[in-house]
C-alpha cells in the first residue's frame, strides 16, 4: 500500500496539508518499505480559505491509503476520506518519516489496529464484486 507524508525536509512530518509544497510517497508492506516519489506542488498555498488549491493534492493522493500531516483542515480531511485516503496527524513536527514507516511495517506483521485494518480493506481488491 502507498503511504504519503507532508514534509519540507524529506526527513520529518513537518508540513500542514494545505500548505505543503512536497509530499513524499512510499510503498509499504509487512516486508519493508520503499521510497517511490516526491509529489511537488506550486502556486500560492498559504492559508486563505481557497479550497481549490488542495484539488491537485487530492487527485495526486487518490492511490494512497494514508497521508501523515502535522495539521489539516476539516474540509480537506473530509475530502481525503471521501476519496478513501485516511489522514493521520503526526505526534509532532519532529516525528521522523523513517520512524513511522518502521512502526507501520512492524504493525503490519502483527495485528493492525481497527483503523488500519479498515484502511487496508479499502486498498485490497475484492474480485467477488
Amino acid at each position: 500500500m502507498k503511504i504519503a507524508f507532508t514534509t519540507s525536509d524529506r526527513i520529518h512530518i513537518n508540513a500542514h496539508f494545505g500548505w505543503a509544497r512536497e509530499i513524499d510517497v512510499y510503498e509499504i508492506s509487512d516486508e519493508g518499505y520503499e521510497f517511490l516519489e516526491t509529489l511537488k506542488f506550486e502556486g500560492d498555498l498559504k492559508e486563505d480559505g481557497n479550497e481549490d488549491k488542495i484539488n491537485p493534492k487530492l487527485d495526486a493522493l487518490v492511490d494512497c491509503t494514508i497521508v501523515y500531516v502535522t495539521a489539516i483542515g476539516g474540509s480537506a480531511a473530509a475530502r481525503l476520506i471521501k476519496k478513501g485516503v485516511t489522514p493521520v496527524k503526526a505526534k509532532s513536527e519532529e516525528e521522523e518519516i523513517s520512524e513511522v514507516l518502521n512502526k507501520l511495517v512492524k504493525t503490519l506483521k502483527g495485528n493492525p489496529p481497527p483503523w488500519l485494518r479498515k484502511a487496508l480493506r479499502q486498498t485490497t481488491p475484492n474480485f467477488a464484486d
